[in-house]
């Protein structure tokens, strides 16, 4: 029988370090593949399509939804944001582990779909650091940025549904304790 990979599910508000931690990782673990969500925001910054995100219209999101596409799908500070259940399912079937970046709402839907995934939370030390990350990221408005910190504290709340929180205190230390997660579950290979 064939070895079948892991789900590893990262979680944690924005501005956390989620991104900068995750690149961090897969240029250490190229093995690792990273689904890509897909998305009806507008890239930011250096953003590609394919890259980063599946850019899409909401029309095309909604069309993917009734299409039954999504492993999982959620509304996240006004946009929506999926998961391909098919790459899911053919990455796992070649024996390879898969790196998610989603909010609280995917991590409980993959979860269910997937009980035996890996997840974790990053949290910031604290709000206050939060904030000063989100303002110095300048990708968002002031009112957007208090919306992210008001929904980072309804997220921060639901960490103790996840397998491991990890603190993003130190950067160092914080790739260094996510790989050692990794690294501990893909020792231990599914059949």
């Amino acid at each position: 029988m064939a070895t079948k990979g892991h789900l590893f599910i990262i979680s944690g508000p924005s501005g956390a370090g989620k991104s900068t931690i995750l690149s961090a990782i897969l240029k250490k673990r190229p093995q690792l593949r990273y689904s890509i969500s897909y998305t009806t925001r507008l890239p930011r910054g250096n953003e590609e399509n394919g890259v980063d995100y599946h850019f899409v219209s909401e029309a095309v999101f909604r069309k993917k939804i009734d299409e039954g596409e999504f492993a999982e799908w959620a509304e996240v500070h006004g946009y929506l944001y999926g998961t391909s259940a098919t790459y899911i399912e053919e990455v796992l079937a070649r024996g390879l582990d898969i790196l998610f970046d989603i909010d609280v709402q995917g991590e409980k839907r993959l979860s269910a779909k997937y009980p035996e995934a890996i997840s974790v939370f990053i949290t910031p030390p604290d709000m206050e650091e939060l904030e000063k990350r989100l303002l110095k990221r300048g990708a968002d408005s002031p009112a957007a940025i208090q919306r992210r910190l008001k929904n980072a504290k309804a997220e921060v709340a639901q960490a103790h549904d996840y397998n491991h929180v990890v603190v993003n205190d130190d950067l160092v230390q914080t790739v260094s304790e996510l790989e050692s997660i990794i690294e501990q579950a893909s020792s231990a290979r599914v059949l």
